[in-house]
């Protein structure tokens, strides 16, 4: 009677841990909805990678900045450069050759 007591108390232990690791499992199949936003957000940066035929170190640093979510940094055209030369030449009222040699300095960063 003992043995039968231990054998059953055994099977029931085998199966409560087999329960608790096939829900563990189950847990672990059902993506979060941050992992799902990452993961349409890995295939749309590399769709537009392979758009744009990027390749080795490029396409590494496109799909680096791509997932941060940072924008791309855009360069300030020299229509753009000129006005903040201007105003920043017209605020520290320089004249003459200074304004000259600021704006020349200014315009070549």
């Amino acid at each position: 009677m003992k043995k039968f007591i231990v054998c059953m108390f055994l099977v029931f232990a085998l199966v409560a841990v087999n329960v608790g690791i096939a829900a563990a499992v189950e847990a672990k199949k059902a993506p979060s909805a941050a992992q799902l936003a990452q993961q349409d957000k890995m295939k749309s940066c590399n769709k537009e990678a392979t758009e744009k035929a990027l390749k080795g170190d490029e396409r590494q640093a496109f799909m680096k900045n791509c997932l941060s979510g940072k924008p791309a940094a855009t360069k300030m055209t020299q229509q753009d450069k000129m006005k903040a030369c201007n105003k920043d030449a017209t605020a520290k009222a320089l004249k003459g050759d200074e304004r000259k040699k600021f704006m020349s300095e200014c315009l070549k960063k």
